[in-house]
């Protein structure tokens, strides 16, 4: 039988707010246990919740960003569960009026663009924190210690619709929701430090079939990698049970990563278990069209707006615009390279971002922030290729001196301290091509011939006497018309 994967998300955002949702503590990541809870975080007898205004407009930011309604009236609901580390044994979340409302987000599957419908986006709080590994109790028993500093963390929860149909499908959407709230600065996006957790939905059903299967819910995975092999894993195991006569049990699975599979952790609690109801210490949040407006002046050129400009402006192909816009400090990266080229070279400035300075990042494991070659030195680099001062073969070796600070990073400095200089002079590509035919007159036999594959040989023994500096194309030209000369 033929099946289909359905997937939806539910991705929690950490807001990038120095202090909590409803209190004034601390929200820094690292501190010792249980020293950034206060009253309100420990739910100790006749405290109130005041709400964060930093909050509410990060949300803002985030709906306005994806085209969503921004309601102007939302409330907050408690939503009742027991665990040892959620000590009001509730979390206040939204449930039936959320801050945020509908919205998409679009993004490359391939070189294939795909757009997902977005459910909601709800302000809510987090839990604490319990501590099971390695955790002694006071008589040296083996314990769970309760950590508090995370209550109280605000988080924006983002929910899509079940419309993802694979799992490096669902991967490109975290991507590049990842890429937009870090955009936005509504989140630092430290997935380790779990700033940025996912909760994929994973069902199947035979193709053509109209109704869902039977979802499980897999929680809390930080890592790109780790959700796609989740995913993947948690499909498997679905097709499997089913065609082996079983069924799926609608419940919450957790991915063990060491051993690459999903197991159960709880069946599946519905909404009514919660016993969702208004939280009566907390007003219904009003956001006015005014503070909606004046959120709107103060955000940045958007990804898929710099998408379209980079298409429409520099020429470029949607997928190459896609992958430098994948975060802000890249597109700018890129654009100030452009503007200190010449006209009409945003091609050149694209590859040489997207290929040597991507690849030499990728491979020390840096950001492009830490780019140790700026813009306008890699715009000074691509220039002597433009004027032929260099290959753009040679400039890929000065580019890596470049990156080790070598004659201070300076291209210029670099060629003349090399000897890089690239040979166009006429005469003396001529004289070491008569050279290079003449000591491979077997070759140039064959290729008038008509076997042409001894070409590429030739090039290659003119480049080698030339030290790799004669300027290539010159070279094919000269070769060639005394080849066929």
């Amino acid at each position: 039988m033929a099946w289909e994967i359905v997937i939806g998300l539910e991705t929690h955002t950490q807001l990038s707010t120095q202090t909590k949702i409803f209190s004034g503590s601390s929200t820094r990541y690292g501190a010792q246990p249980n020293t950034q809870a206060n009253e309100v975080d420990m739910a100790l007898p006749g405290v109130l919740p005041v709400m964060n205004r930093g909050a509410v407009e990060r949300a803002i930011r985030f709906g306005l960003a994806i085209d969503a309604t921004v309601a102007p009236y939302s409330v907050f609901a408690r939503k009742n569960y027991f665990y040892p580390d959620l000590p009001k044994n509730y979390q206040i979340s939204q449930m039936d009026h959320p801050v945020v409302i509908g919205g998409s987000l679009s993004f490359f599957v391939g070189d294939e663009e795909k757009t997902v419908n977005l459910t909601r986006a709800h302000l809510e709080e987090d839990a604490g924190k319990s501590m099971h590994d390695d955790f002694v109790g006071p008589h040296g028993e083996s314990s769970t210690g309760i950590d508090l500093n995370r209550c109280g963390t605000p988080l924006l929860e983002i929910v899509t619709e079940p419309e993802m149909r694979s799992a490096a499908e669902a991967v490109a959407y975290a991507k590049t929701l990842h890429s937009l709230v870090m955009w936005l600065g509504i989140c630092d996006g430290n997935m380790q430090e779990g700033s940025f957790r996912i909760d994929a939905n994973v069902s199947v059903r035979p193709v053509g079939q109209k109704e869902f299967g039977t979802r499980c819910e897999i929680k809390n995975v930080n890592s790109f990698r780790f959700l796609e092999r989740a995913i993947q894993y948690e499909v498997r195991r679905q097709i499997e049970l089913i065609e082996d006569g079983g069924r799926v049990v609608q419940e919450t699975r957790l991915y063990d990563s060491d051993r690459d599979e999903t197991r159960s952790m709880r069946s599946k609690e519905d909404a009514h278990d919660y016993r969702y109801f208004p939280d009566p210490d907390l007003p219904p949040l009003v956001i006015a069209q005014s503070w909606i407006d004046e959120v709107r002046a103060s955000m940045p050129e958007l990804p898929a707006s710099l998408r379209a400009r980079f298409v429409s402006e520099y020429g470029l192909a949607p997928v190459d615009a896609a992958q430098l816009t994948s975060s802000r400090a890249l597109a700018t990266y890129f654009e100030e390279t452009v503007r200190a080229l010449p006209a009409g070279q945003a091609k050149l400035a694209a590859n040489w971002v997207m290929g040597e300075v991507s690849a030499t990042l990728n491979r020390e494991e840096k950001d492009i922030v830490d780019c140790p070659v700026s813009a306008a030195s890699l715009a000074a680099l691509l220039s002597k290729i433009l004027d032929n001062t260099i290959s753009n073969k040679i400039a890929r070796d000065v580019f890596a001196a470049m990156w080790l600070g070598e004659n201070g990073g300076q291209p210029d400095a670099i060629i003349q301290a090399k000897g890089l200089t690239q040979i166009n002079d006429a005469g003396a590509i001529e004289a070491m091509i008569d050279k290079v035919m003449a000591d491979n007159a077997t070759i140039v036999e064959e290729y008038r011939a008509g076997k042409q594959k001894g070409f590429n040989s030739l090039v290659g023994q003119i480049m080698k006497a030339a030290r790799g500096k004669a300027n290539p194309q010159q070279v094919n030209d000269l070769l060639k018309a005394k080849l066929e000369g």
